[in-house]
């Protein structure tokens, strides 16, 4: 993510969106479906006398959008968001070997 002057932005919490945001939005996905089925009943009105396929599968359309409507507005809050994946790992500091330790009385 970048800001507008080039910079790196970096998310530093998982926090939720907030519920009023959360409900906010199943409801116009809901709305959104019901648009979509009302349209597809009133295309199925128009079309039965002049392509009775397509109205047909308007009609289809139109009895199953309520439920999967339903099913997409109560689908509950979104899951926690994981971290981000920009951490640096800390530097490894290799460990000395016991031969490598001299003491001050091999030094002769």
């Amino acid at each position: 993510m970048k800001k507008r002057n080039g910079a790196e932005v970096f998310r530093i919490t998982g926090a939720r969106m907030g519920l009023a945001e959360d409900v906010r939005g199943r409801q116009r996905r809901y709305v959104i479906s019901m648009v979509i089925r009302t349209l597809s009943v009133i295309a199925t009105v128009i079309l039965w006398n002049v392509e009775r396929h397509v109205a047909i599968v308007t009609l289809i359309a139109g009895a199953l959008l309520p439920y999967v409507a339903v099913v997409i507005a109560n689908a509950g809050r979104e899951t926690t968001p994981s971290l981000p994946s920009n951490f640096i790992a800390p530097p490894v500091r290799p460990a000395l070997d016991a031969g490598n330790l001299k003491k001050p009385s091999d030094q002769s």
